[in-house]
C-alpha cells in the first residue's frame, strides 16, 4: 500500500507557519478526485514535527508533550537496551564460558564486534533506501526482534545449561546477530524519525539511551544479590562469577518486557498523533488554521522528498559526523577494560566486591554518568552548539586510556591501588560520551536543510554505529 502511495505523492509544499506534518499524505492533499485507503494509523499515519531548523520561528506554537517525551525516551531505552544487556551480563558470560580460556578472554570482544558491524551494515543497506524508507515500521520491527531474541536469551539460562563454552557462544552470537539487525533498524528508524520533531524530542532518545545503560546493570546486580550463586563458596573466589541461572533468566526476560512496552507505547504515539491530525482538521476553520493544541497540519512528508547522498551529507555535517564517530569509537574501549578489572579489595571483604556485583557495579557507574551528560543536554544552559568545540572534546577524551590501564586489570594489581579512582574514572568517562555525543547528534538536524532533517538524523546514526564497529574491532587490539 505504501509503495502505491509513492506512485500517488504529489509535490510538497508546506504552508506557511507549519509546525507538524504527517507521515503520510492525507487523500485530500493528492491529485483532484484521487481517494486513498490508510493502513492502521500504527504503521502509516501520525502528525510529527518539523526540523529544528523550522521550529526556531515557531517556539509559542510547540509545547513539549511529555507523553511524547515519555515515549521517545523509553523508545531510546529499548533502542540500547540490548546492547547494554550484554554488557552488563559479562560476569553471567564469564560463568558460562569459565571453561575455555580463548573464549573467556575474547567473548566481550567477539561480542562487541558481531553486534557493531552488522548494525553498521544494515544501516549502511537502509540508508540507500531513503525514498521509499518507512520509519514507524522499522521501529516497530526492530522491537519485535528484541522481544523474539531476549525470550530465547532467558530459555537457554534454564534450559541448556550443559552445553559445551564453544557451543553456548555460538548460540550467544547468533542472538546478538539478532539484536544487531534489530539496533540498525532502530538506529535508523529512530533516528530519522524523531529529527522531524524539536530537538528537546531526540534529547529524549539521548537521555532514553543513557538510562539504558543504567537500568540493566541495576537489574543485573539485583538478581544476582536477590537469587544467591549455586555455590557460596565459589561467590567468594576472585574470577570467573557464578551466578545462578535463574537471576540471568529475569534479567533477561526484563529486557523482553522493556520492548514490549516500547512497543505498546509506540502504537499508542501513532495513534495519538492521528486523532490530533484528524482533530485539527475538523476545527481549522473555527481556530484559523490553528488546530487544537497548537498543532497545525502541512503536506510535508517526514520521509525525504529526494535522496540525499551520504557524501552531501558529509560536506554538510563534517565536525558533527566526526565528532559522533570518534567518540562512540573511542568509548568501546570501556566494556573491554571494565570486564577486566577487578576490586583491589578481596571478594570475601563485601558483597560488593564480588566479580558478578563488582563488574555490573562498574558499568553502571560509568552510564550513570553517560546518563548525566545526556540529561545535562536538555539544559538551555549546558547545550554546546559549536562543531568546533565537540570535535576538539571527542579528541580529548583519549586521555581516559592510561589511566584505565592504572586500575587493577585482571586482578594484576594497579597503579592507584584504589577503587574510588577506578570509579572516578568511569564515570568521567561515561559523562564526557553522554555530553559530547548527545550535542553532536542534536546540532546535525539544524545544520542542514529542512528538507534533509530527516536524512541527517539517519546518517548521524550512521556516523555512531561506524564508530562502534570501528571501536569494537579495535579492541581487540588492547591486550587487556
Amino acid at each position: 500500500m505504501d509503495r502505491i502511495r509513492d506512485i500517488f505523492r504529489n509535490t510538497s509544499r508546506p504552508r506557511q507557519g507549519v509546525i507538524y506534518t504527517p507521515l503520510d499524505n492525507d487523500h485530500e492533499h493528492g491529485d483532484a478526485g484521487v481517494e486513498y485507503d490508510h493502513d492502521p494509523p500504527s504503521m502509516t499515519s501520525s502528525a510529527v514535527l518539523l526540523s529544528p531548523r523550522a521550529s526556531k520561528s515557531f517556539p509559542d506554537l510547540q509545547p513539549i508533550s511529555w507523553f511524547d517525551y515519555s515515549v521517545f525516551l523509553l523508545l531510546g531505552v529499548a533502542m540500547l537496551w540490548a546492547w547494554n544487556c550484554f554488557l552488563a551480563a559479562a560476569a553471567y558470560f564469564q560463568g558460562r564460558f569459565k571453561d575455555n580460556k580463548v573464549i573467556l578472554d575474547t567473548f566481550q570482544s567477539s561480542i562487541m564486534t558481531v553486534s557493531t558491524v552488522t548494525t553498521l551494515l544494515i544501516t549502511l543497506a537502509l540508508s540507500r533506501l531513503q525514498r521509499t524508507a518507512h520509519y514507524p515500521y522499522r521501529i516497530t520491527c526492530a522491537l519485535i526482534i528484541n522481544i523474539a531474541v531476549f525470550t530465547l536469551l532467558a530459555l537457554s539460562t534454564v534450559l541448556f545449561t550443559n552445553i559445551s563454552a564453544g557451543v553456548y557462544l555460538a548460540f550467544t552470537l547468533l542472538m546478538v546477530l539478532g539484536t544487531a539487525v534489530s539496533s540498525g533498524f532502530f538506529q535508523n528508524g529512530l533516528f530519522a524519525y524523531v529529527s522531524s520533531f524539536r530537538p528537546i524530542y531526540a534529547q529524549a532518545v539521548m537521555a532514553g539511551q543513557g538510562v539504558a545503560g543504567v537500568l540493566p546493570a541495576i537489574a543485573q546486580m539485583a538478581t544476582v544479590l536477590v537469587i544467591p550463586p549455586k555455590s557460596p563458596k565459589e561467590s567468594q573466589e576472585d574470577g570467573p562469577a557464578a551466578a545462578s541461572p535463574k537471576s540471568a533468566f529475569a534479567y533477561f526476560l526484563t529486557a523482553t518486557a522493556v520492548s514490549a512496552a516500547a512497543l505498546f507505547l509506540f502504537f499508542i504515539l501513532l495513534a495519538r498523533h492521528l486523532n490530533q491530525k484528524q482533530a485539527g482538521e475538523s476545527s481549522e476553520s473555527a481556530s484559523n488554521g490553528l488546530p487544537a493544541g497548537g498543532v497545525i497540519e502541512a503536506d510535508v512528508d517526514v520521509e525525504p522528498k529526494k535522496s540525499v547522498s551520504m557524501l552531501t551529507l558529509l560536506r554538510k555535517l563534517p565536525l558533527p559526523a566526526f565528532a559522533v564517530f570518534f567518540t562512540f569509537a573511542l568509548t568501546m574501549v570501556f566494556p573491554v577494560f571494565t570486564q577486566a578489572t577487578l576490586s583491589v579489595n578481596p571478594a570475601s571483604a563485601s558483597e560488593l566486591f564480588r566479580p558478578e556485583v563488582f563488574i555490573p557495579f562498574a558499568f553502571l557507574v560509568w552510564n550513570v554518568g553517560d546518563l548525566l551528560g545526556r540529561v545535562a543536554c536538555g539544559l538551555p544552559a549546558l547545550v554546546c552548539t559549536n562543531p568546533k568545540v565537540l570535535a576538539v572534546g571527542a579528541v580529548a577524551r583519549v586521555v581516559f586510556v592510561p589511566l584505565y590501564l592504572l586500575c587493577n586489570l585482571k586482578g594484576r594489581g594497579a597503579g592507584v591501588n584504589s577503587d574510588l579512582f577506578y570509579w572516578v574514572v568511569q564515570f568521567f568517562f561515561g559523562l564526557t560520551n553522554g555530553y559530547v555525543g548527545s550535542n553532536s547528534m542534536m546540532v546535525a538536524p539544524s545544520l542542514v536543510e529542512e528538507e534533509e532533517a530527516a536524512a541527517s538524523g539517519g546518517f548521524m546514526g550512521l556516523c555512531l554505529v561506524a564508530g562502534l564497529a570501528v571501536g569494537s574491532a579495535a579492541s581487540f587490539l588492547l591486550g587487556v
